[in-house]
């Protein structure tokens, strides 16, 4: 009978974990909410991956040596304000938000389009005093399980954004940015996935890697990363998406709780540079939870406690994988023809793509169908996205 009962407690843990993995219904709301156990993408996910036995590149002490061996680790967030603005890259979990249009004012080309649940008074990265930084705004739909990550955000009076650029993520499968392209981080990357979170750390453990950032990179890139930003024509600048580690003889064991969390997933997941700037900084939300003492703990590692994971396959212009953009067959609309108010269906079939948005009124989409209710004439926009570039089509439901 023990066994019996002990074999139910074991299936209806895994039963928890894997609910917890297939709905963002658990998720708390608001500024800096709990996800409450749930981990993004599926558990090979990069991000997600156990690399604490994976091999180290021949070149690792050369690359350490060129970001500088004694460049101090630095948290870039914590509790309170730093001339007057938070610390730390902020996020928001919402539901049943209006979805508002996204207008581009320089990398349209390779975002995704709108609409997108985007509050009026969303955080802004900097707030209450966002400066003309990088203005970062990530957005979570507790409804539909997507992620929305703005760049140099500047909301408007009618309810819309104007951003540089967006990315919309599923967080529920694995997606790829169509190679070079950017994203709302410089390597193609989502933002929220590398954030040392406050829920995380005060639940004991933060299972994903790192987001980090390295003031010299080259044109180049490794996975995940689909996008490089370089500002240096050296060998040993290091490429977007170089994976470091925290040395497992680096001992733990003496850190104040909150940094020894920290530094236990970068030992088991380390950390990915997804973008240029101050060198060895890491990423996290602003939380006035966080102890800044605590985290100050950290600025005694150096880059030389950590070593380059093996940098393969690197991608440069020379090497860029080749491959087919999704393939539309149809994208259709019943009935073609409404009155003001009435539904009709969007119906579609393709191969090929990772996932797809529907513009405008509807947003990031899963499957092959979706009902609309468009108050005027309306031609509505398809658009499925790989990782070798995109692909649209369009149908117009007449309103009589």
């Amino acid at each position: 009978m023990r066994n019996f009962l002990a074999v139910l407690c074991v299936l209806f843990s895994l039963t928890s974990i894997n609910l917890a993995q297939s709905s963002c219904s658990g998720f708390s709301l608001g500024r800096g909410a709990s996800l409450n156990g749930f981990i993004p993408f599926p558990a090979d996910n990069l991000w997600n991956q156990d690399i604490s036995a994976a091999p180290v590149d021949p070149n690792s002490d050369a690359i350490v040596n060129f970001i500088g061996s004694s460049t101090p680790l630095h948290p870039d967030f914590g509790a309170g304000l730093y001339a007057g603005s938070s610390i730390g890259i902020p996020y928001d979990v919402v539901s049943g938000v209006p979805f508002v249009a996204i207008n581009f004012t320089a990398y349209g080309d390779e975002s995704d389009p709108g609409p997108m649940p985007v509050p009026r008074n969303a955080p802004i990265e900097g707030l209450p005093n966002p400066d003309d930084g990088d203005r970062h705004v990530l957005i979570l739909d507790r409804d539909n399980c997507w992620l929305y990550e703005l760049y140099s955000s500047y909301p408007q009076s009618n309810g819309s954004w104007n951003v540089a650029s967006a990315a919309v993520w599923d967080l529920l499968n694995d997606e790829q940015r169509p190679y070079t392209w950017t994203s709302a981080d410089a390597a193609g990357l989502p933002i929220f996935a590398g954030l040392a979170r406050y829920d995380e750390v005060a639940a004991g453990a933060i299972q994903h890697a790192l987001r980090f950032t390295l003031q010299s990179s080259k044109e180049a890139f490794t996975p995940p990363a689909s996008h490089w930003a370089s500002n240096s024509s050296d060998s040993l600048a290091a490429p977007m998406g170089m994976r470091m580690r925290l040395k497992a003889s680096f001992d733990i064991s003496s850190f104040p709780p909150q940094s020894k969390v920290i530094l236990a997933a970068l030992q088991k997941y380390g950390m990915i540079m997804a973008d240029n700037g101050s060198s060895m900084y890491i990423s996290g939300d602003p939380d006035n939870r966080w102890n800044n003492d605590d985290l100050d703990s950290l600025k005694g590692l150096t880059a030389s406690d950590f070593e380059v994971l093996l940098i393969s396959p690197l991608y440069t212009p020379d090497n860029l994988p080749t491959g087919q953009p999704p393939k539309i067959t149809s994208f259709t609309a019943n009935p073609m023809t409404v009155s003001a108010g009435q539904p009709s269906t969007l119906n579609w079939s393709s191969t090929g793509a990772s996932y797809f948005v529907i513009s405008p009124q509807v947003g990031a989409v899963r499957g092959a169908s979706v009902t609309v209710t468009p108050a005027k004439t309306t031609t509505y926009t398809l658009y499925g996205t790989n990782a070798f570039g995109r692909t649209t089509a369009k149908v117009k439901v007449t309103v009589q």
